[in-house]
């Protein structure tokens, strides 16, 4: 009778688990803004992409994003060309995404704007990397979001290759800026 109390008991609780997470909604974007650039005295590059997809769970903080390399557009076409096929190759490693967890506590249900920090892997190029990047998150009173960003990644972190003949051409760093703004689904 005991364990047959506690096996109802458990399965209460995991049917309210399971319609809790159900019931969770969700922000999400999928026309996020990232965009990167590459200061030199010899050349600046940049490019930006409108087709980053984000979601944020606001019970548990965690944050997901993911961009196509191919959506990266230049002005030069073939910077763009050679940003896809020989530093990023991205028909061998066609996406970056980023999966963490917002460190702050915020209650979404309260419009204002937040500094906050995010702490999970950034993975550009088939290569992982641990990473705390420092964000803006607004909730406006609509309790829609927006979050800004700008941080820089090295290539040498992500084996991204620059050919000895270009190396004056891209910096050793790259500054990574982005803007996204989330509805609640």
């Amino acid at each position: 009778m005991v364990n047959k109390f506690y096996c109802s008991i458990s399965i209460m609780l995991l049917c309210f688990s399971i319609q809790s997470l159900a019931q969770t909604k969700i922000y999400r974007t999928n026309n996020g803004e990232i965009s990167f650039f590459s200061e030199t005295p010899i050349e600046n590059i940049d490019a930006y992409s409108e087709s980053m997809s984000s979601a944020i769970n606001p019970v548990n903080k965690d944050v997901a994003a993911v961009v196509l390399i191919t959506s990266f557009k230049f002005k030069n076409a073939l910077m763009q060309e050679h940003f896809n096929e020989k530093y990023l190759e991205s028909d061998k490693y066609p996406k970056a995404t980023f999966a963490g967890v917002i460190n702050e506590d915020i209650d979404f249900k309260k419009p204002g704007s937040y500094k906050i920090t995010v702490t999970g892997k950034l993975t550009l190029h088939g290569v992982e990397q641990k990473r705390t990047i420092n964000g803006l998150l607004t909730i406006d009173p609509n309790l829609k979001l927006k979050m800004k960003s700008d941080f820089t990644i090295k290539l040498v972190d992500h084996k991204i290759e620059v050919p000895q003949l270009v190396v004056t051409k891209i910096a050793e760093t790259i500054r990574i800026s982005i803007i996204a703004e989330y509805e609640l689904k």
